[in-house]
């Protein structure tokens, strides 16, 4: 017991690193290089690794994914390893290391690449989504190092790039090129989604089935639209026929925040420039969120069917294909990690933990699917992705606390 308190005291006075860290990899905006403008994470890659060396971390190692786009050809992912007494096992924190674009810098009331504190808060693009992450997690083996203890099993962290944009220079790749990583009985924490009040426990995602909707008329003067066929009508029509998947897959389950499937058209693309024409053709997307007992062939296949009715009716033509279809699988909830954080999140916060499934994607999807017990788990004031997005000391130190206690105890 005396063990822990010291442990738990080294995170409650580790404000100074945690401003220090932050403000260094906020000053490199870790942006992709497939955006414009963007460096990829090499800069801030090298702030972490001086961070981890100089811990003294037991494995420190760079794993590189060639990107063309990126200024020096690759993407940096970093992979540390704390031993534990059985070097077999690794509980895994993974974080990423890239950020989004700063967006309309009229909004900021701070430079976003140079963090600013202001109590308990660190301004700046990035400082939450995901640094407060990444800096819980190193936060845990320094706490360990610097008490000389070892965890039952090793503790690891997994830095990943390209979080933001797909995760192909990132998790996807290591899962395919370098697996060997990981043991049988590994399991993770990812501290990339969360809520304000840190009672959440996500271990499901719902399938995501990304839908792109071509609809082929015929164009003609608007005057005279008996010489062609309104795409733009069609569409529309379709549109609303679509609402039909909310009655033909409405089952629920109470375990997801939005307890049933999704089904919403989101984004149109410019169809004709002027007024006075009748579109040939309409081209909109549909984003589905759907609850795993369904089968993502099932709602392809129901809304063709959809769509081919609405086709005949319109005589157009229309094409339903699918952009983007991956399966999520779940992280049982008696996994001793999910039931781990849990526990310590009634300790460290005096919350009631709420174990729960989610309509948002992480890259703990590519986790679960690849056959490991993943936790997505983070204390966030949710202002990813925002201007003036800041993260909280509190929080972090908070995080760090549920992490460590969870290493220490983890079998």
């Amino acid at each position: 017991m005396t063990e822990v308190k010291t442990l738990l005291k080294n995170i409650d006075g580790s404000r100074d690193f945690i401003i220090d860290l932050q403000t260094k990899m906020t000053a490199c905006p870790a942006i992709t290089p497939h955006a414009e403008g963007g460096l990829g994470e090499a800069a801030k890659a090298e702030v972490i690794l001086e961070t981890l060396k100089a811990l003294k971390f037991d494995e420190i190692k760079v794993i590189e994914i060639k990107d063309p786009a990126s200024p020096t050809g690759v993407r940096p992912n970093i992979v540390a390893k704390y031993y534990g007494q059985n070097r077999k096992k690794t509980l895994w924190l993974m974080a990423h290391m890239d950020v989004v674009p700063a967006g309309d810098l009229a909004l900021w009331k701070t430079d976003p690449f140079k963090a600013v504190v202001k109590g308990d808060k660190i301004y700046g693009r990035g400082t939450e989504d995901n640094q407060q992450g990444l800096v819980s997690g190193i936060l845990v083996a320094k706490a360990m190092m610097e008490a000389g203890v070892r965890p039952a099993v090793n503790y690891g962290l997994l830095l990943n790039a390209d979080e933001e944009v797909g995760s192909r220079y990132g998790i996807v790749s290591i899962l395919k090129k370098h697996r060997s990583l990981f043991g049988k009985d590994d399991c993770f924490l990812v501290p990339d989604s969360g809520s304000c009040g840190g009672e959440k426990v996500e271990i499901a995602e719902k399938s995501l089935l990304w839908l792109k909707i071509t609809v082929n008329g015929k164009q003609a003067h608007a005057s005279m639209p008996q010489n062609g066929k309104n795409a733009f009508v069609a569409a529309s029509y379709l549109v609303l026929a679509l609402r039909d998947l909310y009655k033909k897959f409405n089952k629920k389950d109470r375990l997801f925040d939005v307890p049933f499937s999704v089904f919403e058209a989101t984004k149109h693309e410019a169809n004709v420039p002027n007024v006075n024409t009748i579109p040939g053709q309409e081209v909109f997307y549909m984003d589905c969120r759907i609850l795993p007992c369904y089968d993502n062939k099932r709602v392809l296949a129901e809304a063709q069917k959809i769509a081919a009715a609405v086709a005949k009716k319109h005589k157009v033509a229309i094409k339903v294909e699918a952009v983007i279809d991956e399966v999520s699988k779940a992280t049982d909830k008696n996994e001793p990690v999910v039931k781990l954080v849990s526990k310590y999140v009634r300790e460290i916060y005096r919350k009631q933990p709420k174990i729960q499934g989610v309509g948002g994607g992480t890259v703990a999807a590519y986790l679960r699917n690849a056959g490991f017990p993943a936790v997505v788990y983070a204390r966030f004031d949710e202002m990813m992705h925002q201007p003036n997005e800041y993260c909280s000391i509190k929080n972090t130190m908070g995080d760090a606390k549920i992490f460590l206690l969870t290493a220490l105890n983890l079998k």
